[in-house]
């Protein structure tokens, strides 16, 4: 059975994201969506928060589990007997340094591939950076994230738009 991780903060997790995760899904057994406890990044929502939206936004993926974690990304690969990653990939500045960090993983557990995938044009310019900052602003963001994730944003910075 064939393993893939999907690391990230996922706060919030978005359209690209669950883009990202199906196509995941039609490739590999089981997807994993490790959500990085990142406290580091000040995250709007706290972990089982993102969580619990991943697990919402992606309900009809039957593959795919979700885990919290906070260590290096090839502990949690060997822990889940997984010798992939899958890394998205907007633009060459997201490929730069992605390449840095496959490479620095590889270096530390040989036997793990990281995988790339584009996102679909729909979403190549969707961050949850920017959607955060759009909600905040109380602007239209509605369309770049599951609708579950829509109510806990307008839920956080009230009603926008």
């Amino acid at each position: 059975m064939k393993t893939v991780i999907y690391p990230g903060t996922f706060d919030p997790i978005t359209n690209g994201h669950v883009d990202l995760v199906e196509r995941a899904a039609a490739i590999f057994d089981r997807v994993i969506l490790a959500i990085a406890f990142s406290e580091k990044k000040r995250p709007l929502f706290n972990l089982d928060e993102r969580i619990d939206l991943s697990r919402q936004a992606l309900a009809h993926v039957p593959n795919v589990e979700f885990f919290g974690y906070n260590n290096l990304l090839v502990d949690f690969a060997r822990a889940h007997n997984s010798r992939f990653v899958l890394r998205g990939v907007r633009a060459i500045a997201d490929f730069e340094y992605e390449l840095q960090l496959a490479n620095m993983n590889r270096a530390m557990y040989a036997e793990l591939e990281t995988v790339f995938l584009t996102p679909n044009e729909r979403f190549a310019f969707i961050s949850s950076t920017l959607v955060r900052e759009i909600a905040g602003m109380k602007g239209q963001f509605e369309q770049f994230v599951p609708p579950v994730v829509a109510q806990a944003l307008h839920d956080k910075f009230g009603s926008g738009a």
